[in-house]
C-alpha cells in the first residue's frame, strides 16, 4: 500500500486468537481516529497469518491478507461481536511446516520455522509504520518479539481469561462474565425442576477470574480454578450441603477449564499442540460431573444425586458486546493513537486502578497472571473470599 503525500504514516491493526466482542469496536475506535488524525489505516487479516502468507508482489491479489480500512467500512461492524479481520492462533515464530505457505515452502522446510523475516518484510512491503496487535499474552507475545526487532508497536489487551499481565482489564472480559452468569440463571430452572447438582464448565487455562468473579457475583454455590488443585469429594460434600439448604433442592458449581483434581494434572483432549505449545483443554466438567453422581450417595443417605452438566463455552464468547466492552476498546484505540500521535511505541495499553494508562510491552512476557489465591480464595469452602471492597478494583480479584 502507497503512502500518499499527504498522509502522516500507515498504522496497521490485527486481531489473533480466540474471538471476544469487543474487538470490532477497538478496530473501528483505532480507525477512525487515525485517520482524523491524517494517517492511513491497514487491517492485516487472520492475525499474524495475514503477514506470513502475504506475496511481496504488486501484481499478486493479497486481499486475503490484508484490507485498508475506511470509517464507512468500520461503522458497520462497530457495534458487533467477533472480528470482522478474523483471526488465528499462528506463530509465525514457531511456524510448522504444514503451515509454510506455498510461496515460501522451499526456503523454509524445517520441522517448525521461524518466519519473522518474512514478518518484518512484510510491514515493509505495505509500507506500515506502527503496528497494533490486539490479543492475548500468547498473540501479543510475538508483538514484544517485533518490539524487541526494532519494529515499532502497540499492544491492546483482549481475553476472556483476563489474563493479561499489566492490566486489570481485558476486552472480553466484562461479556463473557455477563453472559456467564446469565446462562447460569438460565440453567438454574432446570436444576431446580430436577432438584439436581448443576455443574458448568467455563474457559480458563491457567487463571480463574471467569468462574471466581460470577460465583462472587451470587451465579454459583462453589468454584474451582486452575490455581487450586481441588478435592473432588470435598466438592461433593458443599454441594450437597447447599443442595440440602436451598428449598428448590439444587447447587451450582463453576469449573475453570484448567481446573484440577487434586494430585493430578489439567485434561485434555489429546495430545495435539498449537503454535503456542497449547493443548486443547476439555473434560474437567464430565469429569467433575462423574465423581459427584458417584460420590453423592455417601453424602445423601445413600441416596444418587443426577447432574446436568454442560460446558458453556463459544456461548459466553459469540454475539454483541455489553456496554464495558463498548466503552473500553473504544478508550484504548483512542490511547493507542495517543502514543502514535507522540511518537511513542513498545508500550501496552492498560486499565490499571480504574485508570486507563500504558505499559512497556516487554510486561506481556514477563510474569503471569493469577488469582492471588491466598487472598481472594477459600481453599476449604472453595468459594471467593474478601474482607472489604474499599479502595478495591471494579472487578476486585483482577487488581494487579
Amino acid at each position: 500500500m502507497a503512502k500518499s503525500n499527504s498522509t502522516k504514516g500507515i498504522i496497521g491493526i490485527l486481531t489473533g486468537g480466540g474471538d471476544v466482542p469487543g474487538l470490532n469496536p477497538a478496530i473501528r475506535a483505532v480507525t477512525i481516529r487515525a485517520i482524523r488524525e491524517g494517517y492511513q489505516v491497514i487491517g492485516i487479516r487472520k492475525g499474524w497469518r495475514g503477514l506470513i502468507d502475504l506475496v511481496r508482489d504488486k501484481k499478486t491479489d493479497n486481499s486475503e491478507n490484508f484490507i485498508p480500512l475506511t470509517e464507512e467500512l468500520v461503522n458497520k461492524v462497530g457495534r458487533t461481536g467477533g472480528t470482522f479481520l478474523h483471526t488465528s492462533r499462528v506463530n509465525p515464530s514457531k511456524t510448522s511446516k504444514d503451515r509454510i505457505p506455498t510461496h515460501l515452502k522451499e526456503k523454509y522446510n524445517n520441522d517448525v520455522n521461524d518466519l519473522t523475516e518474512e514478518v518484518l518484510a512484510n510491514l515493509a512491503f505495505l509500507n506500515i509504520d506502527y503496528l497494533i496487535p490486539i490479543g492475548g499474552d500468547d498473540t501479543l507475545s510475538y508483538g514484544v518479539r517485533l518490539y524487541k526487532e526494532g519494529f515499532k508497536v502497540i499492544a491492546i489487551p483482549k481475553t476472556m481469561d483476563n489474563d493479561v499481565p499489566g492490566t486489570d482489564y481485558c476486552i472480553g472480559f466484562s461479556t463473557c462474565i455477563t453472559r456467564t452468569i446469565s446462562l447460569t440463571h438460565s440453567l438454574r430452572t432446570s436444576a431446580g425442576s430436577h432438584e439436581r447438582l448443576l455443574v458448568l464448565e467455563v474457559f480458563g487455562r491457567y487463571a480463574g477470574f471467569t468462574a471466581i468473579l460470577p460465583t462472587l457475583a451470587g451465579a454459583a454455590n462453589r468454584c474451582v480454578i486452575p490455581e487450586y488443585n481441588f478435592d473432588i469429594e470435598r466438592l461433593t460434600e458443599l454441594l450437597i450441603q447447599d443442595r440440602f439448604s436451598n428449598p428448590s433442592r439444587y447447587s451450582v458449581v463453576l469449573i475453570s477449564e484448567g481446573a484440577s483434581f487434586s494430585g493430578q494434572d489439567m485434561i485434555f483432549q489429546d495430545d495435539v499442540r498449537d503454535d503456542y505449545g497449547h493443548r486443547k483443554l476439555g473434560g474437567i466438567g464430565d469429569r467433575v460431573s462423574e465423581h459427584l453422581k458417584q460420590l453423592s450417595p455417601k453424602y445423601n443417605n445413600s441416596k444418587p444425586i443426577n447432574v446436568i452438566n454442560q460446558k458453556l463455552g463459544y456461548m459466553v464468547r459469540c454475539g454483541d458486546p455489553d456496554a464495558i466492552d463498548s466503552i473500553v476498546p473504544m478508550a484504548f484505540g483512542n490511547l493507542a493513537l495517543d502514543l502514535i500521535i507522540k511518537g511513542v511505541h513498545g508500550r501496552l495499553i492498560t486499565l490499571r486502578n480504574g485508570r486507563y494508562d500504558n505499559a512497556p510491552i516487554d510486561i506481556v512476557t514477563s510474569s503471569k497472571k493469577l488469582v492471588d489465591v491466598e487472598r481472594y480464595y477459600n481453599i476449604d469452602r472453595l468459594r471467593p473470599k474478601y474482607n472489604s471492597f474499599e479502595m478495591q478494583p471494579l472487578f476486585l480479584m483482577t487488581g494487579l
